[in-house]
């Protein structure tokens, strides 16, 4: 198996989801943090290119506004920032769209992108979709990562609930799932993640529902 040539994406880890309504709750940003943080270390020291990302949603916006505290990035996150980082502002979901982040990546030969960061439930989802569609492989990390509770009309589910699911759907099809031990071990052994096929993914869940 070839090496991967992998970025590290760092989604989003702003104050604005460390309270309020966007406050992160599985895993809690208090157990998130760190393994962000700790997958930082390991890229810096692997010589794994970083990715901080920030969502803006404009100065009018209550939320992700640039002129307030909110859209700033973590301290933990912004101590550890320095000048080879890349530095990209995105207005959707996806770290891809109205950036030049496939660029950069092609660029530089990257054909992984491992993303961290918020939510689960939202950029890390629209990111990890789109990633194959720009030929580069996803990887995910689980406990680097997390969502919130939501509740609208078509029905309520639970952080724990929203942030579980979606692993077992990226690890399916769409991104390599892994904690950020596993994933520093396999970055020191120059390794790709294993990741499941959505064919044995289905085979195993009809088996585990019974239905074979």
């Amino acid at each position: 198996m070839t090496s991967p040539n992998r970025a590290l994406v760092v989604i989003d880890v702003q104050q604005d989801y460390f309270g309020g309504p966007l406050e992160i709750q599985y895993p809690p940003h208090a157990d998130s943090l760190p393994q962000i943080t700790r997958a930082i270390d390991a890229a810096t020291a692997a010589g794994i290119p970083v990715v901080a990302v920030q969502h803006t949603m404009g100065d009018d916006a209550p939320l992700f506004n640039p002129t307030l505290p909110g859209y700033q990035l973590h301290p933990e996150v912004a101590a550890r920032r320095t000048d080879a980082w890349k530095q990209v502002v995105k207005q959707y979901g996806t770290v891809f769209a109205g950036t030049d982040l496939v660029s950069w990546l092609r660029d530089r030969g990257i054909d992984t992108v491992t993303f961290v960061g918020y939510m689960t439930n939202n950029c890390v989802l629209a990111s990890a979709a789109e990633a194959e569609t720009h030929g580069l492989a996803a990887e995910v990390l689980a406990d680097a990562t997390g969502a919130i509770n939501i509740a609208n009309e078509a029905g309520f589910v639970d952080a724990k609930t929203v942030h579980t699911t979606l692993m077992a759907l990226f690890n399916s099809n769409f991104a390599a799932v892994a904690d950020t031990a596993t994933w520093s071990a396999a970055v020191a052994a120059g390794e790709a993640l294993p990741k499941p096929d959505l064919g044995a993914s289905a085979v195993t869940g009809a088996q585990r529902a019974g239905q074979a």
